[in-house]
């Protein structure tokens, strides 16, 4: 069930490699925890994205970039592919930052797009 697959769809930052590094050891998981790298409807442009811990599921494609686990549903990666995430860590904004080239339309909060 754990196969990998060579071909990353998407770029993590340093800035968020790190940050996903500190999420992992501050909540304790374990070694079957994995990024989930998502989308979902809704959201004011149409789809959200989803970034976040989870457990393997079974219509997963399993990903490695910079030694952090990437779970990813295969019918997402049409949505996906080529975005970059990033963390900011500045006065006026902190968090993680979607860079996606198959996004329309991107909102101003930056975490919803269309297609």
């Amino acid at each position: 069930m754990d196969t990998l697959t060579q071909t990353k769809p998407i770029v993590l930052t340093q800035g968020a490699i790190k940050q996903l590094n500190e999420i992992f050891r501050e909540q304790k998981l374990t070694e079957e925890h994995g990024v989930r790298i998502g989308v979902k409807g809704g959201g004011c442009s149409g789809f959200s994205y989803v970034l976040g811990f989870d457990i393997q599921k079974d219509k997963d494609e399993v990903y490695e970039v910079d030694g952090l686990k990437i779970f990813m549903e295969k019918a997402h990666a049409i949505y996906l592919l080529g975005m970059e995430i990033d963390w900011l860590d500045g006065l006026n904004n902190r968090g993680f930052t979607f860079s996606n080239p198959n996004a329309k339309e991107t909102c101003g909060c930056g975490t919803s797009f269309s297609a």
